[in-house]
Parts: structure tokens; sequence; C-alpha cells
């Protein structure tokens, strides 16, 4: 299994693959108040209105321009895996004065803390003597003596070859284009049991911390240096291709913008974006490199050799603001070139789609494009569009659909989500008022451990943040069940669990997002709070399931580190502790339902991570942290408990079970019991009460077999959404009538459905869907289905002749005049502000604001495993492929 993840301790890591296209600010109910002196903040307010009215002047000009042009037409876009752990100023501070007494605060006026939320009953088994013996002499613990660095770099190479290598980068100082900093190299070979310094290896070269260290298919390594960008030509790299036993050094005839690129499954393919913009490519694992593109503003992998990329014929830089971006297709590895399409905003790639939006007419917003075929065809997806003040984001797809969703106007941190056919053309409405706060952060996880399961947030209309799950890809949604040990106190509307998300990691409520994994079937672990809506005014507990979300069950109070281990086969857990420090890990050997804890250390140290090999199969985790060497700074900690020697015994038939996904709900017909999206799925998984290893050979095995179709097996069609009382789907009332026109590759599909269209992967046969009408009509579309840029006038005058065009010119006129009239206005009110004082603004989700030492969580420490394969970048648009 080949991945590549990272978390930063002190920093927020985004999460949810989003392809947004709303420009970077903060909401204006998010600002905080201004710390400014009153003379500051007048001159500030002033300048902000001569900037306003040469702004309104400007945009007169523009909407002029586009006038002009308008009726001049008229009459004429991988390895092992990669975390991080940081040590911050704040973290040494607080290790210096680790001696210091705490003050209470308990008793302080205005000082409250989160209580507990509903009690439950966490089991726990002590350890024998002979189990502790047995851990104590197989838990390995590494001292990074001398070893100063401000984080370290976690990297596991190849599957199954216990090779870890570990990057220590002190910190360049500000002036690091002239003195730069200095790095470390460490290598395991035994899963992080023990290390060796191969410092020399690369010189001790400044590694860069950002992408310094990228893994691929294989035993490939790349590290790449930072280094000064004056006086240097082109940046250095150091290869290795047998997991970092040796290294080769290579200075490249360009400095890197980002990391550099894998192909899927050819490591010898290599592509890297220059700072100036330059595409390269390599075909021999970086030892050569060949310029195939300039301006290139991004760029993705496709299926095959097919690389995509989107590029400005001009200036680069804002292009992408501008929709002035072209997007071109390489089949032959740069050698010939293919242009997709002009003016587009931003492109990504996921699954088996290739996607990108456009502003195809300068009065209207921008709207997406899909094609599944490679960029070969393509059409627009019928969807709402969304204006410069809205975004598009992706947040999950595959190769036979896509999880789409579309923000609100303005800034209401909501939008609603969609569902996409097989095309990726067709979208049908899934979810309503879905939570996409001001951080620009969404809840929306894929629970990999069974197939469907989808866990989210909605912000509802009463603005409370609640949970809903979804175990048919979106077509239906519900509130999670209450847990089976957990009973709500107080009156509440209704009892349910509802979980944390990204918003609440990003706001250090909880330390990870829920956790599931495609060989611990079934199993998901996550914070959440039991109640009427989510909270913060309690502690954040740990929840297990073991039917993928469809019971729950408290397991942990309070917040916790954790990590699957060994198939599911045991869980580990390190408790978040409001002095930071640590020295317990806890286990269970039963989904969660009891746990045990063992001390893998005399001497507590501060807690900065927790880590295990990817893909579940290993029995080994590390705890990082620093305690202070004897000259009082901090030192590097690793801990590696390995508890294949407490589970001894390999796993046999005995310890097995046939277990029917998605029967739970008990009675009911047994001819459609656990039937979901098709089909009924029989897994062979490890009981509860077995104390086993299923081992690394261990494979996930299923058996199929298809369902008669229900309603339940469809979605409704576009332009069709469910009735809130019944599952039927009823006629949106913007669609006049039941025709859908379509031009799909020269042809125009003349639609008439029924409202109805069958799941993608749905594997039902017969039954509901014999009973629909709907048929297809074809015939020519009488238009090319791959649209060109906007039409442009080539006339380079235009005069105001007619009537019309002189009412135009007045009504361009007036406008300038009310947008400066508005401009001073605002600047007026602005300086009356500043001398009345300024209000604190209110936080839309008021319901999960924490104070600093809320809930036991510290604000230093935060890690990032998600069961949502998907990242997005902090720019806007590029945020679509996530």
């Amino acid at each position: 299994m080949r991945c590549t993840q990272q978390f930063l301790l002190q920093s927020s890591t985004p999460t949810g693959l989003v392809l947004s296209e709303r420009k970077h600010k903060e909401p204006s109910r998010c600002r905080q108040r201004s710390s400014l002196p009153f003379p500051l903040v007048l001159v500030s307010n002033i300048f902000s209105f001569f900037f306003f009215f040469f702004l309104a002047m400007i945009w007169t000009l523009v909407i002029l321009h586009v006038l002009l042009l308008l009726l001049g037409a008229e009459s004429s876009s991988r390895g092992g895996r990669t975390v991080t752990f940081r040590r911050t100023q704040q973290d040494v501070s607080r290790l210096q004065g680790r001696a210091r007494t705490r003050r209470d605060t308990s008793s302080s006026s205005g000082s409250t803390r989160p209580v507990h939320g509903p009690s439950f009953t966490s089991c726990r088994t002590p350890l024998t003597p002979v189990e502790h013996k047995v851990l104590d002499d197989n838990t390995h613990e590494t001292g990074f003596n001398g070893d100063d660095g401000s984080y370290v770099i976690l990297t596991w190479v190849g599957d199954g070859t216990g090779v870890v290598l570990v990057l220590s980068t002190f910190s360049a100082p500000i002036d690091s284009f002239t003195e730069g900093g200095s790095s470390r190299l460490y290598r395991s070979t035994d899963y992080a049991k023990s290390f060796h310094d191969i410092s020399h290896q690369i010189n001790k070269t400044f590694i860069r911390e950002e992408f310094g260290v990228s893994v691929g298919p294989g035993s490939s390594v790349i590290l790449t240096a930072d280094i000064p960008v004056v006086n240097h030509p082109g940046g250095i790299i150091f290869t290795s291709t047998d997991a970092g036993a040796t290294f080769k050094f290579t200075r490249l005839p360009f400095h890197l913008a980002q990391p550099i690129t894998y192909h899927f499954l050819n490591p010898d393919y290599l592509v890297g974006l220059s700072i100036d913009g330059g595409l390269w490519l390599s075909l021999d694992f970086g030892a050569q490199w060949r310029k195939v593109h300039d301006g290139v503003n991004s760029f993705s992998w496709g299926a095959g050799v097919n690389l995509f990329f989107a590029y400005s014929r001009t200036d680069a830089v804002e292009a992408e603001e501008r929709g002035d971006l072209v997007l071109k297709r390489t089949k032959d590895l740069g050698r010939t070139f293919t242009v997709i399409h002009e003016d587009i905003y931003t492109f990504g790639y996921i699954g088996a789609f290739l996607f990108f939006s456009v502003m195809e007419d300068p009065r209207s917003p921008r709207v997406m494009y899909f094609s599944s075929d490679q960029g070969e065809t393509f059409s627009r997806a019928l969807l709402p569009s969304a204006s410069t003040e809205q975004f598009y984001s992706i947040l999950d797809g595959d190769t036979d659909m896509l999880f789409l969703h579309v923000d609100n106007p303005g800034d209401t941190f909501f939008g609603t989500m969609y569902t996409s056919d097989d095309r990726g053309i067709l979208f049908s409405k899934s979810l309503e008022r879905h939570l996409f706060d001001g951080q620009r952060k969404s809840d929306f996880t894929n629970i990999t451990s069974l197939r469907g399961v989808y866990l989210t947030n909605k912000l509802d209309t009463d603005g409370r943040i609640r949970s809903v799950v979804s175990f048919n890809r979106g077509g239906t949604w519900r509130p999670l069940n209450k847990p089976e040990n957990v009973e709500c106190e107080g009156p509440v509307k209704s009892c349910k669990l509802h979980i944390h998300g990204e918003h609440s990691r990003n706001i250090r409520i909880v330390p990870m997002l829920a956790l599931s994994e495609p060989r611990a079937v079934g199993l998901v672990i996550a914070h959440g709070t039991v109640g009427d809506s989510l909270s913060s005014s309690q502690h954040p507990d740990v929840f297990v399931s073991s039917d993928g979300g469809y019971t729950w069950r408290g397991t942990l109070r309070g917040p916790h580190h954790y990590s699957i281990l060994d198939s599911g086969g045991l869980i580990v857990a390190v408790e978040v502790r409001r002095d930071g420090q640590v020295k317990t890990i806890k286990f269970s050997t039963d989904e969660g339902q009891c746990w045990k804890s063992y001390n893998f250390t005399v001497q507590p140290f501060f807690f900065a991570g927790l880590a295990s090999e990817p893909g579940t199969k290993a029995m080994n985790v590390s705890v990082w942290g620093f305690r202070p060497e004897a000259d009082g700074q901090p030192m590097w900690v690793a801990v590696t408990i390995d508890f294949q020697s407490l589970i001894t015994r390999e796993c046999n038939d005995g310890d097995y079970e046939e277990w029917l996904a998605h029967a739970t709900d008990g009675g009911g017909d047994p001819r459609t019991s656990g039937c979901l999206l098709g089909l009924k799925e029989t897994y062979r998984r490890l009981k509860k009460q077995s104390v086993c290893r299923n081992g690394r050979g261990f494979v996930v095995s299923k058996k199929q077999s298809p369902c008669l179709c229900t309603r339940e097996d469809y979605s409704c069609d576009y332009g069709f959404h469910r009735h809130v009382n019944t599952s039927e789907c009823v006629r949106q009332q913007d669609q006049a009538n039941k025709t859908l026109e379509l031009c799909l590759n020269g042809e125009e599909d003349e639609l008439l459905t029924s409202g109805y269209r069958k799941v993608p992967s749905d594997g039902c046969e017969g039954g509901f869907g014999s009973q629909l009408a709907g048929q297809t009509v074809i015939r020519p579309c009488g238009v090319k289905p791959s649209p060109g840029p906007p039409a442009r006038s080539s006339s380079p005058v235009t005069h105001f002749d007619t009537p019309r065009e002189r009412l135009v010119l007045i009504l361009v006129c007036a406008g300038a005049g009310l947008i400066v009239l508005v401009a001073i206005v605002s600047a007026i009110f602005a300086v009356r502000r500043v001398v009345n004082g300024y209000r604190s603004p209110v936080y839309r989700f008021s319901n999960l604001r924490i104070q600093d030492e809320e809930n036991g969580v510290t604000r230093d420490l935060e890690s990032a495993a998600s069961s949502n394969g998907t990242a997005y970048q902090p720019e806007s648009d590029e945020d679509l492929i996530e």
C-alpha cells in the first residue's frame, strides 16, 4: 500500500480534496479586534477610502471595456508514508519550565473548563507480571543525543522492508539564503527499534522541510536540499533505489517549486515544476532532466502516461485568478501536446475523471467540465454555477462517481453536496446545508473499512452542527445512532452521537480525525460527543464502531491519539494529557471493548506523535517526543513497542467468523437483509474474543451475491430530489418538463426520465428498475462537444451610435458613481467605528468555540491521521483536486 501523509505539530494540516475557487479571506465575522493605536487605524481607514475610490474607477473601466467587447461582437490537476513531528519554541519554553508548579485556576472567576459528557464504563484489564515483562523486553527506546533539530520527518520505505528513514533538521535562521540550516539522517532496518546515523551520505546537507523527502514505488527515495537560489543555477537532490542504503548526488538544472512527483507505477518517471514555471521531466529517476514546457501553473498524471498541465501564454502570475490558463495533455512524455481547453481557472484529476472550471462568458459565473476519457471528449456538468465568492470542492471520487460540494453564496459556511453519474456529468443533490466552514475545512470522511459508507457534518437551521452518515454512497443520509453504553443527561431533543471532524481538529478540540482502514473490516475509531448536537462544552471521548458506523460504543474517556495495527486485530492509544507528558500506552485486542495499559518508559517525555507503518500490517508502534538533555536542551526520543512478542499465536480458521455487512437492523426479510448498493457482502473477519495475530499476509476475503433492486438502489436524477416525507423522487420546481438534453460526443441525448437513476457501482438486478420507463433518443447535436474559448470581438473600436448603446453608457456611468458613493460612505462608517470603538464579532460556529486550556488538549499538539485519503492546497481553485 502506497500513501503519503504529513502531520505537523502547532500547525493545521488541511484535509478533504477541495478544488476551491473562493479567494482567500477571513469572513468578517471571524476578524479579531484591532490592536493598532487610534491614529494608525484612522490613517489606515483614510488610505482604505482612496484605495476603494481608485478600485471603483478601475472596475468602471473594466465593465466599460467588457461592454465594448460585447457590443462589438453583437455588431459583427506515491510512495511510502511520511510523518513530520515539529518542536516549537513554545514546547522548549514549556520543557524548561517543567518544574514550575501549575496554578490551579479551577475556582478562578470567568474560567470554565469543559466537563465530561454522559458517563460510560470503560473496561480496563490489568497487565499480568508475565505480560509486563514481555513488553519490557520488547520495548526499544532511542535518544537522539546531541540532535538539536526543531523537527523530524519519518518515512517508511517499501512494503514490509522494515526500513524507516528519520530526517532531523534544524530550522534555518532568517539569513538562510547565505547560511542555511543543517540536517541529520538516520536509518532503521528493524521497524524503528534502532537507528544508525547515515548523515555522511548526504554531507549533512540542509534538506527542505516542506517537501524534502519523497518516497516512490518500490524502494525509491528522493531528498531535496534547501539551498540558496542566489548564485546557484539549480537545486540539489539525493536519490536512492535501495531504500536509503546509499544515495546519489544530483544537481538539477532548475530550482523546485513543489515536491517531485512520481509516476503511479514507474518510479523512473519523475515530474518537477521549477520556480519560474518550467515543467521538467526525467525518465531515468532524476539522472537527466528535460524541460517540456514553460509557464506551467499546475500538473497531474492521468491514466497510463497521460500528463496534464495548465499553463499561461503570457504572465503566469495571477493567471489562475484571471482564468487565463490553457489546459494541455501529452500522451508521449512531452514529445507532442494537445490543447484540451483554453481560458480555464484550474483543473484536477481524480479516479477516472479529468475536470476543470471555466468562465465561458465574462458576465457569467464559473462552470465545471468533466471528462472520463482522458480529455478526448468532455461535457459541462449539470450543476449550479459558482461565482467568484463561491467554490466547487471535490470531496471524494473513484472510477464510478464523484462527491462534489457547491458552496452557498456569501459567508454561510455551508453548501450543497452532489453525487455524479458514472460519466461525471449528471449530478444529483445528496445533502443540503453541508458544513464547509470559514477555515475552508470539510468534515467529509470516507469510511474505508466498509464499502459505500461516508460520514460528515451539516449545519442545521438552528445553527447547530450535527453528524450524519450514508451507507449507500450519498444516496440517503441519517443521524448516527446513540452509543449502546451511553445515555444522554438532561432533556434533549434527540440523543445521538456526533463526530468531531476536521473543523474540530483545526481548532484543537480533538487531536485526530475518524480513523478506518480497508484491511480492518467494519472498524471505525472517532472522537465524539453524545447529545443533541456537536458540542465543545464537554470533553470529546473516543468511540468505536465494529460494523462500519451502524452501532457505536464509548470506549475511552477524553481525547487520545490512536492507531490500528495487525489489520484491526490490535488498537493502540495514547491519552492527550494537560501537561503534555506521556509514559503510558493503552492497547486493545477486541476492537476497543476492553483495554490494558503499559508504562513504556520510566521517565515521561513530552509527546510529539504516534507513528506506525502504513497499511496496518505491522504490530510495532512508535511513540515520539522529546525530553531535556544534561544541558537543558530538548532531545528527540523514540520508543518503539513490539506487540508481536506479546501476541504470539497465529490465527487459525476457528478464530474467524462469517460476517454479513449492513445486516444490523435485525428482523425483516432475510432475502434483503444485508443488501446495500445491490449486493450482499459476507466478510471473513477476526472474532473479537480471539487473541491472535492476523499477520502481514492477511488478506480481506468476501463473498458477493446480487440483490433484487429496490428504490434505495436508485438516486434522484438531475432535476429531481427526494421528498421530505417519502423516499420518492419528485421534480424540482425550476424544471419545467421531463426532457433533458445533453450534447455528448457530437450527438444530442434527449433523456426522458422518470426521475431515478441507478447509483454508480450498484450491483442489483431486476426489481424496481424494471418499472422505470425512462428512455433515450439520440440525434445529431449540431455543435461540438468540446467547447472552445469565449467569443472575442476583433473590432478595435466601437461607437455608441444607437439609443441602446447610449443607454448602456449612461447605466455604466451611473453604476460607477454609485460605487464611488458606497466607498465614501464605507470610509465614513469605518472612521466612526474607530472613534466609537469596535464590537467583537460573533463567530458563526459559537457552539464550537474553545478557550486556550479547554478540553485538556494542549494547543501545540496536533496529528493528522485521516481515512479520507484526500488533502487540499491552500490556494483557490487548485483545491478542486484534493
